[in-house]
């Protein structure tokens, strides 16, 4: 037997691992079931490619077999096997003599080092979390002699010569006080199913099975070996060979649900990086989706090794209602969440397939556009979420959020909305602040209505603030017509000489009004009401502000709106004609206050706009 020692960094890395980079002892299981699958995976890979290999027999599996007596767990492949020195090397890189140069560039932060250490291929030692000795009997295939490698993890490994009948590998862990909760055949079943359930080659179980024996009227413990696993990487397998059923059953072991999803779009790409994704939009929006702690729904494995499935770093926020699975050939098994953030395959992955989803919905709206208002009744406020977070898919997001109109009944896209425009029509517009019905009965739409223009309807209480930081959808301007801006598109409308008719109206109005107004002018807007409010192009509309102060921002200061009046109306042109009196001065406030009622805003003196409402009654009655 040869007694070798690690060296004192070696010992140190051991620690590290053990106890500060595996937030779950039960993954050990998972890193030694794909080390056997990767054994696997190489020696399949000889038998076709290389003729020294292809005589040999090769039966591909992975056998666990549980002693709950003895607490011990032993895992057997029958991959490419490990010869003396690959055992000294390669279980586990770290005692290559590069250990040092290796340990010189950890940062001292456990979790950001996990990175680091998963490239470096250390994973194996994971096993001493539940383990205080390990027994590895391996044989290299193509070699007679097998080898044996024993270790506590702690001071050191003895290595001997031993015996196998194939090529191979056995490992034997004896669990510590930690490990004796996985002597246990359901737990180790449960750990299979949820991490390594879609490993390409079988594995099986073996384990006392308790049987009930009728003649004897008691329990019996019947040695029982069962396959564990489904031994598919569905998602892996070509498109061509999949059929719908496939695809359904697979999302509903993914999502835990049992209704259909409404479609799916599954990709392999190749060259500089080789990924796997396959995502899935459920018929209906998940419960938490407009939770702060959403669960995310895409699940991240490497080389068809579980990783993780609640890293929101896979995909944006506003596409959290996405569920599936992103398989990566060039991750570290035991990436970390924090390493997610800037690790630039990922990176890379997640862009592409951001394109490729919204790139996909976009093809079902133009080839199905039934089943994309499906998707639109569940799904088109996070898409608006998108065009306010992510500007590079800015224009794709534009595409695919639909609007309700004035000009059309149910749902439209802007690209639709272009296609109406009038020969004249100089911008694209919408109008925000409040619910459905008091939006289409607003007197800013008036002039609208009256020239025929379309206009969007956008009655979510967010849209405001996504829509006033877009400016364009391709080369037209968004405009919102409760911005005072959008009267320049309109000053055809206004006759000459008007507004200077109108100008001693205007003084007293704002002499009246005061600090309420920051402007009162004529409006070239209206067509059937006497007044209106619009905000200057870069503030939030007084609805906004009233929403900002009830989710508890205080310190929003108090912007004043612009009056407008409409020349043209019988109340405007009889206070025209009066002098600046009491009860001109009390219909000043209430084309203030009426136009405020209109925009959805609460009057801040409801007992003095009844006083004035009252007075001006009582000369009508």
């Amino acid at each position: 037997m040869s007694k070798r020692e690690f060296q004192t960094e070696v010992s140190q890395l051991l620690q590290l691992i053990i106890h500060s980079l595996y937030s779950h002892p039960e993954i050990f299981l998972r890193e030694l079931v794909s080390n056997s699958s990767d054994a696997l995976d190489k020696l399949r890979h000889l038998t076709l490619t290389e003729d020294a290999y292809k005589a040999l027999p090769f039966n591909p599996r992975i056998d666990l077999e549980l002693d709950e007596e003895k607490k011990t767990l032993t895992i057997s492949d029958t991959g490419i096997g490990m010869n003396e020195e690959d055992l000294t090397s390669n279980l586990g890189t770290i005692a290559r003599s590069g250990t040092k140069n290796f340990l010189s560039q950890l940062s001292g932060d456990a979790k950001k080092d996990s990175n680091l250490i998963g490239q470096f291929g250390v994973g194996f030692y994971s096993v001493f979390m539940v383990a205080d000795k390990v027994e590895v009997v391996s044989r290299k295939a193509g070699e007679e002699q097998a080898w044996r490698w024993v270790s506590d993890g702690k001071s050191g490994f003895d290595i001997e010569p031993a015996q196998r009948e194939v090529a191979g590998t056995t490992l034997v862990i004896h669990f510590n006080e930690e490990g004796n909760q996985y002597a246990n055949s359901w737990r180790l079943q449960e750990i299979v199913k949820k991490y390594s359930n879609h490993i390409a080659f079988p594995i099986f179980l073996t384990y006392d099975k308790s049987e009930w024996n009728e003649a004897e009227k008691k329990s019996n413990k019947v040695r029982t070996t069962e396959q564990v696993n489904a031994a598919s990487a569905l998602w892996r397998r070509p498109k061509s060979e999949l059929t719908d059923e496939d695809y359904k059953e697979l999302y509903k072991s993914v999502s835990g649900g049992w209704d259909d999803p409404l479609f799916w779009f599954h990709t392999k790409a190749e060259g500089s990086l080789e990924y796997t994704t396959l995502f899935y939009i459920p018929a209906k929006a998940p419960l938490d989706l407009y939770h702060a702690e959403y669960k995310v729904g895409v699940k991240l494995y490497v080389k068809r090794v579980f990783i993780m499935d609640d890293a929101k770093e896979l995909l944006p926020q506003y596409l959290r209602f996405v569920r599936g699975i992103i398989d990566s050939e060039d991750l570290p098994l035991n990436v970390s969440r924090e390493i997610l953030q800037q690790n630039k395959v990922l990176t890379s992955i997640r862009t592409a397939s951001v394109k490729k989803i919204l790139g996909e919905l976009k093809n079902v709206a133009a080839n199905q556009p039934e089943k994309y208002l499906e998707f639109i009744a569940e799904y088109n406020r996070p898409l608006k979420e998108g065009i306010y977070g992510d500007f590079t898919n800015r224009e794709a997001l534009l595409d695919l959020v639909r609007f309700k109109s004035t000009q059309v009944e149910g749902l439209t896209s802007l690209a639709d909305v272009k296609s109406r425009m009038k020969e004249d029509q100089k911008s694209i517009y919408y109008i925000t602040g409040g619910a459905e019905t008091l939006l289409r009965t607003s007197p800013l739409l008036e002039i609208y209505k009256k020239k025929g223009i379309e206009v969007l309807i956008l009655d979510d209480d967010f849209d405001e603030v996504i829509f006033s930081g877009v400016e364009k959808y391709g080369e037209i301007d968004l405009k919102a017509v409760n911005k005072s801006s959008t009267s320049e598109d309109l000053k055809s409308e206004e006759e000459p000489g008007k507004a200077e008719d109108l100008k001693p109206l205007l003084e007293m109005l704002k002499k009246t009004l005061g600090d309420r107004v920051k402007d009162v002018r004529a409006s070239v807007r209206l067509a059937d009401s006497p007044s209106c409010i619009v905000s200057d192009e870069e503030e939030p509309s007084l609805k906004m502000q009233q929403m900002m102060r009830a989710m508890g921002q205080k310190d929003i200061p108090a912007l004043k709106p612009t009056l407008e009046i409409n020349p043209d109306h019988e109340i405007v042109k009889k206070l025209l004609a009066r002098s600046d009196d009491a009860v001109a001065q009390d219909a000043a406030w209430l084309l203030f206050d009426q136009a405020l009622l209109m925009e959805g805003v609460a009057i801040p003196d409801p007992a003095a706009f009844v006083q004035r409402l009252n007075r001006v009654l009582n000369l009508s009655v």
